[in-house]
């Protein structure tokens, strides 16, 4: 084997390696943004796992790839350890797809027609839709065909740089050592942990069999062994998960090791005993995926019921570290660093907790209004604490949004992404505001002071429309509810000139000497807080307009509302008026 072959194998190796990165990318595409996000949508039945993890591996072309998914939600939360199992168990079942497809590469065809040739038609099919259809499903579908030509191109070319192994001395020497079933299956656990890929690994060995120069007394024990291997990538990944999130890593493990063992014991001592024929036959390409395929099957079959036993396994393998009340940090985990590979995820990821910011920012708000009522230094002390929680959420989720933008997105991604980042800093000021009520509310009971009987009833009929405003906001933000989007606006109007009816009755307390000074200057400031809490919430609702309407925007939009000239708008804020500044505007 020359400098020339060794120049065409690396060459094959990197055709081979980009062809199967292509295809699952082509094949994510055509399959669906939300591919990785069904694996969240899981039940508790451990077949219903096999298959979805059989067929999201099968599409994605990668074992490894979806069970770092697995470890990404059970280390979120999302999935429970136990429904990992059987996911787990099914992605290695679908990675065999690879090897199947792989064996089309061997195929001849009658008069000379080969499969390269139809490989070149395949490609050349590829390019024409790729590159002269507009519609993305003819894209993708053309990238799939590119892949799948490039795929086989650098298999063939392996094998075409492998065929003077099985004349090469050195190498038949280094055969007759791996001969030996545990040295084969140490190379196929090293190979695959280079790589880090088993399907990459069995496409190598399936291209070095179509020469001829192994058998399957090699070839067995080293499929094992890369099924092994493929537990290293996910291991890795897990550096760093929670305690959970490292047991799955480790159910990967275990799941082939004890697979391999409780299958090659037997195997073996038959094979001495009686002898099994086929293991002098030399290795095909078919012959590998089919060992491939039914190890994996046994393994699951017999492994399934047994699937709380692997879980305690691993329970055993991480300990539960001491009891501490983390629950805040639980919550920034649903941000997930491994979901930014799938951007379909990471964005859904991204978009349950900005809705617990919103609850966590409304959650405080409702209590600073209930500590005008009756003053509680719990709640008090609850309020500053979820504040931290909210500065937190920013933080992180501010930094990932960022992160996740460099991705590349579809055009409905970014809009999430622009509408989340957009909404950061109105909820985060939602909660600073709700701290500011909290301060005063504790001003008033520290003093010893109380609102007037008219002062307190202004506020009341305030709070109302507050929390109705915020309840809008959120259930616009969570369920991307247009309607109720379209009435934040208006209300926002509502509330803004309730405010300044409120500004001016209390003026007329201070001159008739129903409201101190004192007291006035703490409901003022409470007023300015409604106001900025009020508009917060319009520009949330506002950003979540946007995303559905990309002509709205704020200045217009707002212009027209100011103007009339919308008459859904009209309608909400002749509601709003009734439902509230008539209130205000009696004395009742």
């Amino acid at each position: 084997m020359g400098i020339s072959d060794i120049i065409s194998l690396l060459g094959g190796l990197a055709f081979f390696l980009f062809g199967m990165s292509l295809l699952g990318t082509g094949l994510k595409r055509v399959a669906g943004g939300k591919l990785e996000t069904v694996l969240g949508k899981l039940t508790s039945s451990p077949i219903r796992g096999v298959l979805l993890g059989t067929a999201v591996t099968a599409v994605i072309q990668s074992s490894s790839a979806t069970t770092v998914m697995v470890v990404g939600f059970v280390n979120s939360g999302i999935m429970k350890l136990t429904n990992a199992v059987g996911i787990v168990m099914g992605a290695n079942i679908g990675t065999t797809a690879t090897g199947w497809i792989l064996t089309l590469a061997g195929v001849q065809g009658e008069s000379g027609f080969s499969s390269a040739t139809v490989f070149a038609l395949i490609a050349f099919i590829g390019i024409v839709l790729y590159f002269f259809c507009k519609g993305e499903m003819q894209h993708n579908i053309g990238m799939i065909l590119l892949a799948f030509s490039v795929l086989m191109s650098g298999m063939q070319s392996m094998s075409g740089a492998m065929d003077p192994l099985k004349e090469s001395p050195t190498f038949l020497h280094f055969i007759s050592a791996v001969s030996n079933p545990v040295f084969s299956l140490v190379v196929g656990i090293l190979v695959t942990a280079v790589i880090q890929s088993s399907s990459a690994s069995i496409g190598i060995l399936q291209a070095l069999a179509v020469t001829g120069a192994i058998g399957y007394d090699v070839a067995v024990p080293m499929v094992l062994g890369m099924s092994i291997g493929a537990a290293v990538p996910v291991l890795l990944s897990a550096i760093g998960a929670n305690v959970n999130g490292k047991r799955t890593a480790l159910i990967y493990l275990y799941y082939n090791i004890i697979g391999t063992v409780i299958l090659c014991i037997p195997f073996y001592l038959y094979h001495a005993l009686v002898g099994i024929p086929f293991m002098a036959l030399p290795a095909t390409s078919f012959g590998i995926a089919v060992i491939n395929t039914i190890y994996k099957v046994a393994a699951t079959i017999i492994q399934l019921p047994f699937t709380n036993q692997l879980v305690q396994l691993a329970k055993l393998t991480v300990k539960e570290p001491p009891s501490e009340d983390d629950d805040e940090e639980e919550e920034v985990n649903l941000l997930d660093e491994r979901f930014l590979n799938y951007p379909p995820l990471a964005v859904e990821q991204s978009g349950k907790t900005v809705n617990q910011m919103a609850a966590a920012a409304i959650k405080n708000l409702e209590r600073s209004f209930q500590l005008f009522d009756t003053f509680s230094q719990i709640k008090y002390d609850k309020i500053m604490s979820r504040e931290g929680r909210v500065d937190r959420y920013e933080d992180n989720l501010g930094r990932y949004l960022v992160r996740l933008s460099g991705k590349t997105l579809s055009a409905q991604e970014a809009r999430l992404v622009s509408e989340y980042l957009h909404s950061l800093t109105n909820l985060e000021r939602i909660s600073d505001y709700a701290v500011n009520l909290a301060n005063h509310a504790k001003e008033l009971y520290t003093k010893k002071m109380s609102f007037s009987e008219s002062s307190a009833r202004d506020q009341h009929i305030c709070f109302r429309a507050l929390r109705e405003i915020v309840d809008l906001t959120q259930k616009a933000l969570a369920e991307d509810d247009m309607e109720a989007a379209k009435q934040v606006v208006p209300l926002d109007k509502v509330i803004r000139a309730m405010l300044e009816t409120m500004k001016l009755r209390h003026v007329q307390r201070l001159q008739d000497g129903t409201c101190t000074l004192e007291t006035g200057f703490v409901f003022n400031d409470c007023i300015n807080d409604y106001d900025r809490i009020s508009a917060h919430c319009a520009n949330i609702a506002l950003a979540v307009l946007q995303l559905q309407d990309e002509e709205v925007r704020h200045h217009v939009y707002s212009r027209m509302v100011d103007q009339g000239e919308r008459p859904d708008v009209r309608k909400w804020i002749q509601f709003y008026r009734e439902k509230y500044l008539s209130y205000i505007n009696t004395d009742e």
